[in-house]
């Protein structure tokens, strides 16, 4: 693994990827133990440093990625895939979560 996941994106993939995550996020309103709020606070109040972008992802399971993920335009992807290559992952998982 390089430094590139742990570099932050461009201002404007990360402020895109935040976005989708909460709207992923937001689907889950009626979450019991209030899960949902304690997820979408720790994403309001992240900053674009170090490996936040990935982390805002990660808290994700596969099939939440997928939905987050198909709200990205080409560019912020790109950014998933280069970081998600140089963390060590799996080509036939960026295939399954749509990079």
């Amino acid at each position: 693994m390089t430094k590139l996941y742990y570099t932050a994106p461009p201002d404007e993939a990360f402020e895109e990827m935040k976005k989708a995550c909460l709207d992923v996020w937001g689907q889950y309103k009626n979450s019991p133990g209030g899960y949902m709020e304690e997820k979408t606070s720790r994403i309001k109040d992240i900053g674009n440093v170090q490996d936040n972008f990935m982390y805002m992802l990660a808290m994700f399971d596969q099939n939440n990625q997928r939905m987050v993920i198909s709200k990205l335009s080409g560019e912020t992807k790109n950014e998933v895939r280069a970081r998600m290559i140089d963390g060590g992952n799996d080509y036939y998982y960026l295939f399954e979560i749509g990079l």
